[in-house]
């Protein structure tokens, strides 16, 4: 598979590119529920970035729910089926 296009000089930060290209192999199964994503490394090598730009990715990604990290073991992909299907305040 050929590595993602990430454009440097889109006004779309380069995290937000890298955190798009995941959510989407979220959504079409290529990383499927509570299985591993990639290592940070291997997604330097992936997009051909620092990795403090795949942190960032990352983080965001924590942040809207798609992923879900346990100390010294990985990041994982999130269960959003649940939460998707319940608001706290119906």
């Amino acid at each position: 598979m050929a590595a993602p296009e990430i454009d440097h000089e889109s006004p779309t930060p380069v995290y937000r590119q890298i955190a798009a290209v995941i959510v989407a192999d979220i959504e079409n199964g290529t990383l499927l529920v509570n299985r591993r994503i990639p290592s940070e490394a291997s997604l330097v090598q992936r997009f051909g970035v620092a990795r403090e730009t795949v942190r960032n990715a990352v983080r965001f990604l924590r942040e809207e729910g798609y992923v879900f990290t346990v100390p010294q073991r990985g990041t994982y992909v999130q269960d959003r089926s649940a939460a998707n299907g319940h608001r706290d305040d119906e």
